[in-house]
């Protein structure tokens, strides 16, 4: 049987390390998403020769290039986008802030990875604000991205317990192997229509949850 794949782009600033699951993941001809480009807005990201060994083309977008104006460097990567026929855009440690124009151009069709549990520790250094708050239970989340920061519909979540003696590199290494987990598997959710964006909620079609109460999709 043939599967339609969506034509995905991945958008990172650094190491690539959630791209990497993201490929392995879309090698499976079943899998319901195409991996097809991938953008990096800075010229040291390792992503970029990552992608590139995988055969993937890899281009550089240098915010710097622009300056303050946000939405010029939007617009051009809004064409590429475009240009190369994209379908879904998923953010993999990109770290910039989209203004509302490109998240209204890509609105249910654009994801991102948190790592922690939202709502709670939007924005940076999340292991460390975790372990000082004292939770027992720490995570990731995938959600959709909107125009508030990490205040996107959510589509899956793991968790990891904190262990006691915890620094903020073993929890977050726990957390990085759970955000490998539960990415290919929101992607493939949103890709194959099992979860869309509806009135600003993830609505779920014959999802499934597992034991833990993450989001699973059928094994493609």
């Amino acid at each position: 049987m043939t599967v339609s794949r969506k034509r995905t782009a991945v958008l990172i600033s650094g190491r690539g390390s959630n791209m990497l699951s993201l490929i392995e993941a879309a090698k499976d001809p079943a899998y319901p998403a195409e991996i097809v480009l991938v953008v990096s807005n800075r010229p040291d990201a390792g992503g970029i020769a990552r992608a590139e060994s995988f055969g993937i083309p890899a281009r550089l977008l240098d915010h710097k290039t622009y300056g303050r104006d946000r939405e010029a460097f939007e617009r051009e990567l809004d064409a590429m986008l475009v240009a190369e026929g994209i379908e879904l855009v998923v953010l993999a440690g990109f770290m910039r802030l989209m203004t509302p124009w490109f998240v209204e151009r890509w609105n249910g069709q654009m994801i991102n990875i948190h790592p922690a549990l939202l709502p709670s520790f939007k924005g940076l250094h999340t292991h460390e604000r975790a372990l000082e708050a004292g939770v027992r239970l720490h995570g990731a989340t995938v959600h959709f991205v909107s125009p508030g920061m990490d205040e996107g519909a959510i589509i899956a979540q793991g968790a990891v317990p904190v262990l006691s003696g915890d620094t903020p590199e073993a929890l977050g290494a726990r957390v990085l192997t759970v955000e490998h987990q539960i990415y290919p598997q929101a992607l493939a959710l949103v890709a194959s229509g099992q979860v869309q964006l509806e009135d600003g909620k993830a609505v779920c079609r014959a999802a499934a949850e597992d034991a833990e109460g993450r989001l699973t999709a059928p094994r493609w």
